[in-house]
């Protein structure tokens, strides 16, 4: 009888790891070094080990795990083949069927944002619904779509990747993908630093970040709390850069709800009720009732879905 579930999430760092049971409740985690040395050929044997390990300790047969749901950074099409991860090492080639032979157990690969929505939808702030759109505020802006509860990838993976949207065609810099405009150059903590910054050189107020050396965006937030009116300039122009790109999204995909995470979202009610202002005032008027929510499983969003995702094997 199937009793538990495997949830692996891996960053460029850390692989986080989760045993859950039937129902996904996590019942231990734990993490491992990304070890990326020889192009990260050591990466799913460390997996491999780290989890046999642990079912030993727990005693815990093979024939009782429903499989392992894995997040990857990068793009992966539905067969498990990744499709280059940079942060790891990796080239093309199917992680999932390496994963199953190493670990004698059914394995589901799918991108590392991805797994985060599905995680924050089966036991998170998207707990409840079933068309969401999770956005990850962070070094950069990623992002998950889920569609009657399944997630939506695209033919290579690439679904989801809200970050890149173009948002502004006269950008002279260009984001780290290559493209000039892109989301994440505003709607991230060192976008809504940027946009700091240049407002800052443009304005003559006085304002408490001027005595700051480097700022950060939870400076910014802060500030604007206490009314610091180039503080309260900056959040308006980021919320209203990303309140316009949610809405132009919704047109699209018409989620239920849009779970706000990532670093940036500890702002809390600031940066939700900003962003859903301008989000109203540019919303279809179908989809102008979809809700706001922060994410609450934090760094555990990606076992949580890969332990999802190991339902669906």
């Amino acid at each position: 009888m199937k009793k538990y579930l495997l949830g692996i999430d891996i960053g460029g760092t850390t692989v986080k790891l989760g045993l859950f049971n039937i129902n996904g409740e996590l019942l231990n985690k734990w993490e491992i070094e990304t070890r990326k040395i020889d192009n990260g050929k050591y990466i799913l044997s460390d997996i491999t080990s780290s989890i046999n390990c642990i079912l030993d300790e727990k005693n815990i047969s093979k024939d009782e795990v429903v499989g392992a749901g894995v997040g990857v950074p990068g793009p992966v099409k539905e067969d498990g083949t990744v499709l280059g991860c940079v942060n790891l090492g990796w080239p093309v080639f199917n992680v999932a069927k390496s994963l199953e032979e190493l670990l004698e157990l059914p394995v589901k690969v799918a991108n590392d944002a991805n797994i985060a929505a599905l995680g924050e939808m089966f036991k998170g702030g998207g707990k409840g619904y079933e068309n969401m759109i999770m956005v990850t505020l962070g070094t950069g802006v990623g992002g998950g779509i889920i569609i009657n509860g399944k997630v939506i990838a695209g033919a290579n993976g690439a679904g989801g990747e809200i970050g890149h949207l173009g948002v502004n065609p006269h950008e002279k810099i260009s984001c780290n993908c290559g493209k000039k405009g892109c989301l994440e150059q505003y709607a991230s903590a060192t976008g809504i630093v940027k946009l700091a910054k240049d407002i800052l050189e443009k304005e003559t107020c006085e304002s408490k970040l001027r005595n700051i050396k480097e700022i950060t965006a939870k400076d910014i937030f802060d500030f604007a709390k206490d009314n610091d009116q180039l503080s309260v300039k900056v959040v308006d122009k980021f919320a209203s850069i990303l309140g316009r790109a949610l809405a132009n999204i919704s047109c699209i995909c018409n989620p239920e709800v849009f779970v706000i995470g990532g670093g940036v979202s500890k702002a809390g009610d600031i940066l939700i009720d900003k962003t859903k202002q301008y989000y109203i005032e540019n919303a279809f008027h179908a989809t102008v009732d979809t809700k706001f929510k922060v994410a609450t499983l934090g760094n555990d969003a990606g076992i949580f879905g890969g332990a999802k995702l190991s339902l669906e094997i």
